[in-house]
């Protein structure tokens, strides 16, 4: 083992110079953040041929970073979620531009032969690929990954589909949405009141997630071309991802054979974990993870009593006997306001919360001091706010000065012209065919 690691080590230090010398030009120059200095993905292209959900979000998250993410949409069309509404603000769907940030947008028809071509060329140029088409579609079209495997060795591609590209589904011709992974893979079933039905998450976390895990296996690949300097194929989907992340919920019937019911707020395997409602009808939640919480919570809430109770004395027994301890605590909860709960609760150290919506999120003070709330100027929607990341670098958030979601088309011409370094004839051309479409 020692022996493996001191090789790592070596083939790492002599493989990624480059990277380390990038990053520490100056070693003994104490690093002081600037906008620069928090685009890491700096140099990196993104060719994204992604919308809704997923895909798109793993590629804001890419442009936040600072690749240049450049979005190919259908002419006239667009991303679907531009027309996912209402709420419209300046004619812009609020949906489209929650997830589309840091984004060129090109119009390109791929279903024509020129279109198709053109997005080969901005493949071989580009460092990632990524696309959520229906498996097989796009090597159907000449645009799957061993023909631009041929054009750019060096090219990473991503695929995101619904439902993987291995195993007997993977061949299935059906777009995978978030609803119906969410509900294969087992979510909603664990999700919902305990003596209710089963119920949809309300954001489409297994989107989001599958988001998540393409963005870090890209970044991973990206480390990796810098040893190989060769490219590499990825594949995720939202029923993998979903799965994955049922997490101690798939373990404990893996392990145990036990199926996880629906508790609510509640949790299966600690108690009290949930949401109560106090005196004044307002609800808040409450985490008693381990039996040290439980004692500073007994003692918070005048329940002392309970400390030398045996079917409470740990977490074990308080899950066993969980219906015989929630009422005791839910009527004790009910003779003061949550306000004071919650007060008593954070002084004694015991982890609680209001339940919030929206607008009481985006009134928290914390979440202004985090830069979750961005302000950018949009075209045609002006001023717009959006959620910002959740990352900071270096004390910082990484996005410091966010290009706003683009209009359909916005940069095609700047793309063929600047990057593709195709003649304004041409380019007029394939604007006569239909094959592309521009603001102008």
């Amino acid at each position: 083992m020692k022996f493996k690691l001191k090789n790592f080590g070596y083939l790492l230090k002599k493989n990624s110079f480059k990277i380390f010398k990038r990053c520490n030009s100056n070693k003994n120059q104490q690093a002081v953040p600037n906008e620069q200095s928090l685009k890491l993905l700096n140099g990196i292209r993104v060719c994204d041929m992604t919308r809704v959900l997923a895909g798109p979000y793993c590629t804001m998250i890419l442009g936040d970073m600072g690749a240049e993410v450049i979005k190919v949409e259908r002419p006239g069309i667009g991303d679907d979620t531009r027309h996912f509404g209402p709420p419209y603000v300046g004619g812009e769907s609020c949906y489209y531009l929650a997830v589309n940030r840091n984004k060129k947008s090109i119009a390109v028809d791929f279903h024509t032969k020129e279109g198709v071509e053109i997005i080969q060329e901005l493949a071989k140029t580009s460092d990632v690929f990524i696309e959520n088409y229906i498996y097989g579609k796009l090597d159907a079209v000449g645009l799957g990954y061993e023909t631009l495997k041929a054009i750019n060795p060096r090219l990473i591609y991503c695929s995101i589909t619904g439902y993987g590209s291995r195993g007997l589904l993977s061949d299935i011709v059906k777009p995978g949405y978030d609803l119906v992974a969410s509900s294969i893979g087992g979510l909603n079933a664990v999700t919902g009141p305990e003596d209710g039905e089963p119920c949809r998450v309300g954001v489409a976390v297994t989107d989001i997630m599958t988001g998540m895990y393409a963005h870090g296996a890209i970044l991973a690949a990206l480390y990796q071309r810098e040893i190989t300097k060769l490219g590499t194929k990825i594949d995720t989907s939202l029923l993998q991802t979903q799965v994955a992340v049922m997490s101690h919920i798939g373990s404990d019937f893996l392990n145990a054979g036990v199926k996880a019911p629906r508790y609510g707020t509640g949790h299966r395997a600690i108690v009290p974990y949930q949401a109560f409602e106090a005196g004044d009808g307002q609800m808040f939640v409450i985490g008693v993870a381990n039996d040290n919480l439980f004692q500073k919570f007994c003692l918070a809430m005048d329940l002392s009593l309970l400390l030398n109770d045996e079917r409470f004395k740990s977490n074990k027994y308080r899950v066993i006997h969980r219906n015989e301890l929630i009422p005791i605590i839910s009527e004790k909860i009910k003779t003061k306001p949550a306000d004071y709960w919650i007060t008593a609760l954070e002084n004694a150290g015991v982890p609680c919360g209001s339940i919030n919506d929206i607008e009481q999120v985006f009134k928290i003070p914390q979440v202004k001091e985090l830069d979750l709330i961005q302000e950018l100027l949009h075209p045609t929607a002006g001023l717009i706010k959006i959620c910002g990341p959740a990352v900071d670098f270096n004390g910082k958030s990484i996005l410091q000065t966010p290009l706003h979601p683009p209009l359909l088309g916005e940069h095609t011409k700047h793309v063929l012209s600047e990057i593709l370094h195709y003649d304004e004839g041409k380019i007029n051309d394939f604007l006569g065919k239909n094959v592309i479409s521009t603001l102008n």
